[in-house]
């Protein structure tokens, strides 16, 4: 099958990930294969090819949002069936047995494994997913539910920790791929929602997915003014962003950092910026409790992603144009086009 192989992390621009014949994976006995059709390009496969996340293995194909039909499973596997179009996710397995899985908080599995870091991924023609932890799809366009299984997901986890009392005002700080659905699902439900970023192309996004008011972050006098957000979840992997989102935070406020890198945060001013019960929590991958709600939340609220779809072998140039801040929503790789 056709591959983007990852050898040794680089900067974006040298194009680390190389286009190759590799062998078609085989699923284990829990395991599912699927053909995949589409796989959605986050960053955090940004951090696995250029090292900001270290590696894990010698060669890795990246690639966590996966759509794919099913063409084999394992002789364990009883709840997928061939044919079944599955979603492959970030969290492809966990132990089942440490002191966060048995308390509903798998998420936190010391031993957790991820698809497109710890096993390969689906910026190829076939990956291989876990049963239990692989999620139904329906018939829309696969291009379309690609960002669903991480964006989607990971920025519903960090909502939900951020979310304040009934009609509250959330600040949306970066707006990419995971904050276009995050802010879609906040305003359905019914809260204020304001979108910050440098690119006013992406804020016109955010106005045309229901955001009740756009902030340009970079502009004078933008971090002005009393503090007027009763949560915020910084998508950006900023440090310095966290304190700009704790400057509009009122007290009481939760700051969500849906990051899985980030660069170091400045020293905090305690009493101007964190006192009055302020909160700041970061997110760690994601249960699969979470995915159901999230998809299941989807559905219900008609969430609908905006992407730019690339074939397979432009996954280095998809990487570049999300550094570069280029994407307007999310990049997705049709895989059928290997």
């Amino acid at each position: 099958m056709r591959a983007m192989v990852l050898h040794r992390p680089g900067p974006v621009a040298s194009h680390p990930l190389q286009d190759e014949e590799v062998a078609t994976p085989e699923p284990g006995a829990t395991g599912v294969l699927a053909r995949v059709e589409t796989c959605g390009v986050c960053r955090t496969d940004l951090h696995v090819v250029e090292g900001d996340l270290p590696p894990l293995r010698p060669s890795v194909v990246p690639g966590h949002e996966v759509v794919g039909v099913v063409t084999r499973v394992g002789e364990a596997v009883r709840t997928v069936s061939v044919g079944e179009r599955v979603g492959i996710p970030w969290l492809h397995r966990t132990c089942g047995h440490c002191e966060y899985c048995r308390s509903d908080r798998e998420n936190l599995c010391e031993r957790k494994q991820f698809t497109g870091y710890s096993v390969d991924g689906g910026y190829a023609e076939y990956a291989v997913g876990e049963e239990g932890f692989v999620f139904p799809l329906g018939t829309e366009d696969a291009s379309a539910l690609a960002p669903f299984l991480c964006a989607g997901i990971i920025g519903y986890r960090a909502l939900k920790l951020a979310l304040p009392r009934p009609g509250g005002r959330i600040g949306f700080f970066g707006f990419g791929g995971s904050a276009h659905l995050a802010l879609q699902l906040a305003s359905r439900m019914g809260f204020a929602t304001v979108a910050y970023s440098r690119n006013p192309e992406h804020l016109a996004l955010a106005s045309t997915l229901g955001a009740s008011e756009t902030v340009r972050a970079d502009a004078p006098g933008s971090t002005s003014g009393p503090p007027r957000l009763d949560g915020a979840v910084v998508f950006a992997p900023t440090g310095e962003v966290v304190l700009r989102a704790l400057r509009d935070l009122k007290k009481g406020g939760t700051v969500s950092i849906a990051a899985i890198h980030m660069t170091p945060i400045p020293s905090i001013d305690y009493d101007r910026l964190l006192f009055g019960e302020r909160k700041i929590v970061s997110v760690e991958a994601n249960t699969r409790e979470d995915a159901r709600e999230f998809l299941d939340l989807a559905k219900r609220y008609r969430l609908e992603s905006t992407v730019t779809v690339r074939p397979l072998r432009e996954a280095n140039r998809a990487l570049e144009d999300l550094k570069a801040g280029r994407l307007t929503g999310a990049a997705v790789l049709d895989c059928r086009s290997a």
